[in-house]
């Protein structure tokens, strides 16, 4: 335990793995720490660089008694970082604090004095301090020596050797945690605006027979203009490979085919070739690298669906049928998530064979990286044995710590946070389920503060599997709504293509669109819907726009949420401190949102101004960065949002001069 006890440290994950952070992002560290006693304590963080480079920072006492203590410190470069607390009897603060008692008391001034004198006297023989520190603590000494109760009283509050203990403390009765790791990872890791589309569709051409011609990387590659156009930093790519025939689906997951149908890009794997190869209707691996390049251009960075699965087709069924499970009446087992039934794919078994399937797996991420792909976004991790990931994510990073990967796991919370602890950089979450004002303060709380030491949640809005009653049934506000509370949240979010469109059409009975892209082309319009005015897509441009001239936004565990007399009005802020923005200027965005999509609301939202720096009951300016309009707020205001005309607030608190 140590002689100043030091517990509870964070950043921490279970289990020992390295708590994470990405490039510019402002980390939190925490511990308690405490003695017996009156006497007074500081406590300091010491970093360690990936150079190895030593810095040291003081924390903070938390005012709440809890003895916590304190500190934010952003970290940028990239590699693998330590720290350690220090906890130390703070001599200076200890006699400062009984001398301006006493003296104001009277009592023990000659003896406060003298002690008073021998410390600043021992602090100026240290050999680390400044001359001129040096001269000024001698002086001081001085002074005390004999001093009256009212020079006591001046030196123990006096800020400039208050200042100058700050910087050096006296300190004695040292102790210190074990060194602790974390991981900083590339800016992306972290932050990052996703877009999901199909290749295939995009050029995707009817025939005057009827029939569609599918889209080609060279085709998609000119979608990718206005995607970058909208904000967007990730292209994100639903599997690109051949697609099985043997049990294919039909439009809406039907058992029956039609010519032409195009079958699921997640029934991987046919005669021309496996998870390495390019469905030749795509066109040719160059093609691809083509593709790349031209997103390159455009600020996008390139996502690949990994789907460890293959169809019946895939050359894997032949030359390893020890990596499937095979039943006893000799058939193998196809995929299943009950009710739904996955007749086109086999799932691997990795038990039968786990060095063989484990290099194999290695050797498919490798491959698209050597085609420029550095993001994976990788579908259903959680049915993998976990410690399959731990090793394929480990291994990848060791070679190329650039590689991101992104867990597609609606599952179980634990299962979720262990597959985010053993590597996975993103996860997905449970923010599409999230919509009731309470449901949204819970979640965002806890993916903010309880698991942000390891797990970065990525707020996908839908995706080519998820249609949410919300969405369903909320109309249009309901899509602006999610894409506000998205886009400012959190630092990551993401799109499916159609989301700026409207397309809230589900099958019959489920949480899917109707004719889902998974099974057939889809023929869109971008163009035409925005030049009518019938397309979400420059809400979607402006959110991306805030997010990126606003530091604020690109953070996660910054979030703080306020209260409205209202349950359907959700408000929280991002505060970014000056000292982290880069500007010289703090940056502070409010959010209020109205999360019922079908009315108009009118409450009041109360405010705890203290966190930009404003005493409750002051004056301060808001702009509203959607419409441009400005007010004079304090720390109760009353608000309007109307669902069908702008639901949400998104407020710039301006800085007071």
């Amino acid at each position: 335990m140590g002689r100043i006890p030091l517990t509870d440290p964070s950043p921490l994950v279970p289990d020992g793995f390295p708590a994470k952070a990405f490039s510019g992002e402002v980390v939190p560290f925490r511990i308690v720490a405490f003695r017996e006693g009156h006497d007074i304590i500081g406590v300091h963080l010491r970093l360690r660089d990936p150079d190895g480079t030593e810095s040291l920072h003081r924390l903070t006492a938390d005012a709440d008694g809890t003895d916590g203590w304190s500190a934010q410190v952003e970290l940028v470069a990239e590699g693998g970082w330590s720290y350690r607390f220090e906890g130390f009897a703070d001599d200076f603060a200890t006699w400062a604090h009984a001398a301006e008692v006493k003296a104001l008391a009277g009592v023990d001034v000659p003896l406060m004095g003298t002690m008073g004198a021998q410390l600043l006297l021992q602090a100026a023989a240290e050999k680390d301090r400044p001359a001129a520190e040096k001269k000024a603590l001698k002086a001081a000494a001085a002074r005390l020596d004999g001093a009256d109760a009212e020079t006591l009283h001046a030196l123990a509050i006096d800020e400039t050797l208050a200042a100058y203990f700050a910087a050096r403390p006296l300190a004695s009765l040292g102790a210190h945690t074990v060194w602790l790791p974390i991981t900083v990872e590339r800016t992306r890791a972290g932050v990052g605006a996703w877009y999901e589309f199909f290749p295939r569709s995009e050029g995707a051409k009817r025939l005057k027979d009827g029939s569609i011609k599918s889209g080609t990387f060279r085709t998609a590659a000119k979608r990718l203009p206005a995607v970058a156009d909208m904000g967007f930093d990730v292209i994100y790519l639903v599997p690109i490979h051949p697609i099985g025939t043997t049990n294919r689906k039909g439009r809406n997951n039907t058992l029956t085919t039609e010519p032409g149908d195009p079958g699921s890009p997640y029934a991987i794997g046919a005669p021309e070739g496996g998870h390495d190869a390019i469905h030749p209707e795509l066109g040719k691996p160059a093609d691809f690298r083509a593709f790349v390049r031209a997103a390159k251009a455009e600020g996008l960075e390139v996502a690949l669906d990994l789907a460890l699965q293959a169809s019946p087709d895939h050359p894997w069924v032949t030359e390893h049928p020890e990596w499937f499970t095979t039943l006893p009446d000799g058939t193998i087992a196809y995929a299943e998530n009950p009710p739904k039934k996955y007749q086109d794919i086999y799932p691997l078994n990795f038990d039968n064979d786990p060095e063989g399937i484990y290099q194999e797996m290695l050797r498919v991420v490798q491959h698209w990286v050597g085609q420029g792909v550095k993001i994976f976004r990788v579908d259903n991790p959680h049915t993998k044995p976990l410690q399959f990931w731990e090793w394929l994510i480990a291994t990848v990073n060791a070679t190329d710590p650039d590689v991101i990967f992104l867990a597609e796991a609606f599952t179980r919370p634990a299962v979720m946070r262990a597959l985010a602890a053993v590597g996975f950089q993103q996860s997905y979450s449970y923010f599409t389920w999230r919509n009731t004002k309470a449901e949204l303060e819970e979640f965002l709380t806890t993916v903010s503060q309880d698991t942000a030491d390891y797990m970065r949640p990525n707020l996908f809005v839908n995706t080519h599997d998820i249609l949410t009653e919300y969405l369903q049934y909320g109309g249009r506000a309901a899509y602006r709504i999610r894409a506000c509370i998205a886009a400012t949240s959190a630092p990551t979010y993401g799109v499916y293509a159609g989301y700026e469109l409207f397309e809230n059409v589900a099958r019959p009975g489920s949480e899917e669109n109707i004719d889902n892209e998974k099974y057939e082309f889809k023929l869109r319009d971008w163009a035409g819907a925005e030049e009518r005015g019938d397309s979400l897509a420059p809400l979607l441009r402006r959110l991306n726009e805030i997010r990126r001239a606003h530091p604020a936004l690109r953070q996660l565990r910054n979030i703080s949420f306020h209260w409205s007399d209202d349950d359907a009005v959700l408000v929280y802020s991002k505060h970014l401190d000056a000292e982290f923005t880069g500007t010289g200027s703090s940056d502070t965005i409010l959010v209020i949102a109205n999360v019922d999509p079908h009315s108009v609301r009118e409450t009041t939202v109360h405010l705890d101004s203290r966190i930009w720096g404003v005493t409750p009951g002051d004056e301060f300016e808001v702009e509203d960065l959607l419409t441009g309009e400005t007010w004079t707020w304090r720390d109760h205001n009353y608000v309007r949002l109307d669902a069908f005309a702008e639901p949400v607030h998104i407020l710039r608190v301006k800085e007071r001069a």
